[in-house]
């Protein structure tokens, strides 16, 4: 059991954590606990909040809205009023940035220069001409300046990638289909001859074996001296059947001479030599 003198115990702690203050708002809260009044040594830096209601590019951009708020026509500037207006800004900008208000006072004092021309009287024209207006030139910058203003929000106002959509990018293996090269008519003779050029560089060479009887070819030759007395030996010989054949002949012709069946003779050296069949006596 727990006992009853430890639970009054702890709810009195816990009670002695939470702060007496019950109907006041904490400003903030420090470390978790919460805080109901600001500390009297707290610092603040004097540029540690800065607001700036409006926000300006450039002394242009200044002129342009201090003109378009007042409903002035940019054509005919009452350049009193725009320039006080004008330099109440740059003097406020220049406490508190000094390089930023460097260009601004550079259009501050072109406005005063403007202003202070047209107090003078205006310069006579030779040719009888209007005299130009000192504020021509600023007018024109203007015009300029808000064309390209315009143009950039209209472009700015275009969906964007990355900023108002991403490109989807899906991969399907399937739908993607091969894109083979094209081949060109000179592509395939050059392949052709590539071809022809590697088969003359192997060749095949057949050996066959060629049955010659010498004893059928001995049979021929008595049956071409057969009823002749003579026979010139190269007459004996077909060059056109191939040099297997003739061989086999010039065989014959030696088996025939040692079997003394055929005489060969000789006149003189370098004679022609003749075959013919052996005498045989009756």
């Amino acid at each position: 059991m727990v006992d009853t003198a430890e639970l009054i115990a702890g709810d009195s702690m816990a009670l002695a954590d939470v702060p007496m203050v019950v109907d006041q708002v904490a400003v903030a809260r420090l470390y978790g606990e919460p805080l109901f009044a600001m500390p009297q040594d707290l610092y603040i830096p004097p540029d540690a909040l800065e607001v700036f209601l409006e926000a300006f590019e450039g002394p242009l951009d200044l002129l342009l809205y201090l003109i378009r708020k007042q409903n002035f026509n940019i054509l005919d500037i009452p350049m009193a009023g725009l320039t006080r207006q004008y330099l109440s800004y740059v003097d406020e900008i220049r406490h508190r940035n000094l390089e930023l208000a460097a260009e601004y006072l550079l259009m501050a004092a072109m406005l005063i220069e403007i202003k202070s021309r047209m107090l003078l009287p205006p310069r006579h024209v030779a040719d009888g001409a209007d005299a130009e207006d000192p504020r021509a030139e600023l007018v024109r910058r203007l015009l300029e300046y808000e064309q390209m203003k315009l143009a950039a929000a209209r472009l700015n106002a275009l969906p964007q990638l990355g900023r108002d959509f991403l490109r989807a990018q899906v991969y399907i293996e399937q739908s993607l289909t091969p894109r083979f090269p094209d081949v060109a008519l000179s592509d395939l003779q050059e392949a052709w001859q590539a071809i022809l050029k590697r088969a003359t560089l192997v060749q095949h060479h057949r050996i066959t074996r060629e049955e010659l009887s010498v004893r059928e070819h001995m049979s021929m030759v008595l049956k071409k001296l057969q009823g002749r007395r003579f026979v010139e030996f190269e007459s004996l010989f077909n060059p056109e059947k191939g040099v297997p054949v003739l061989v086999v002949t010039f065989i014959a012709l030696l088996e025939l001479a040692k079997e003394t069946l055929i005489d060969i003779t000789q006149a003189e050296a370098f004679a022609p030599i003749y075959v013919r069949l052996a005498y045989t006596p009756s």
